[in-house]
């Protein structure tokens, strides 16, 4: 029995790696334990005792993604305060501040932004995930710390085109505000306009076009 114990935990000591950004099998677990009970002590305890801010899950998440998933403002403020890599994305291309723009943590996001998290990078960005679910309160706050508006993912698509093609006029209109672009078609053809009218959103294909958008 200790044997096989012995070797369990050793299987689980190599999965989660080995290295500057990863953590013995015990330890993790104990982080994993308070973050999600809101254990700022315990936290601090553990990064004490040596645990790297940066540690990743198996599945490649931060432990500031764990603490967004989560939704804790307080564990996510700890965790800060060691000075985690916020451009950090995890194996989907997801960062800290795009989990929390998606998940609708506008506490959180706010806080991320202050500690300098990037709001701009090739590929999926925090705005277009604000736009995906509709958070207008984080896509302002993305805004005014310079996201752009216009930037589009690999597959073309802009915090517009999500909005429209999901049905989210109050996020389209505050994009269109911050200046949108109605016109724009992307390399594959598609566009915000086209994304309104394959799914049936009637008041948003009548606002792009006001906006200027064609066929």
């Amino acid at each position: 029995m200790i044997i096989r114990n012995f070797i369990l935990k050793s299987c689980l000591i190599v999965l989660l790696g080995v290295g500057s950004t990863t953590a013995q099998a015990g330890a993790y677990e104990d982080m994993l334990q308070a973050i999600h009970l809101d254990d700022e002590k315990a936290i601090v305890e553990l990064f004490r005792r040596g645990m790297d801010v940066d540690t990743v899950s198996p599945k490649g998440e931060s432990l500031l993604m764990l603490a967004v998933r989560e939704g804790k403002p307080s564990v996510v403020k700890t965790i800060l305060a060691a000075r985690p890599r916020l451009h950090v994305r995890n194996p989907l291309g997801e960062s800290a501040l795009m989990l929390a723009a998606i998940l609708g943590h506008a506490e959180i996001a706010k806080m991320l932004l202050d500690a300098g998290a990037p709001v701009n990078h090739p590929g999926w960005t925090p705005l277009i995930y604000a736009a995906a679910r509709n958070r207008v309160d984080i896509g302002r706050m993305l805004i005014a710390k310079g996201a752009d508006v216009n930037a589009a993912a690999e597959n073309g698509t802009t915090p517009l085109m999500m909005a429209a093609r999901e049905g989210h006029l109050p996020m389209l209109l505050m994009l269109l505000e911050h200046g949108a672009d109605a016109k724009y078609v992307s390399p594959f053809g598609h566009s915000a306009l086209g994304n309104a009218q394959d799914r049936g959103h009637a008041d948003i294909e009548a606002v792009l076009r006001r906006a200027g958008a064609e066929e």
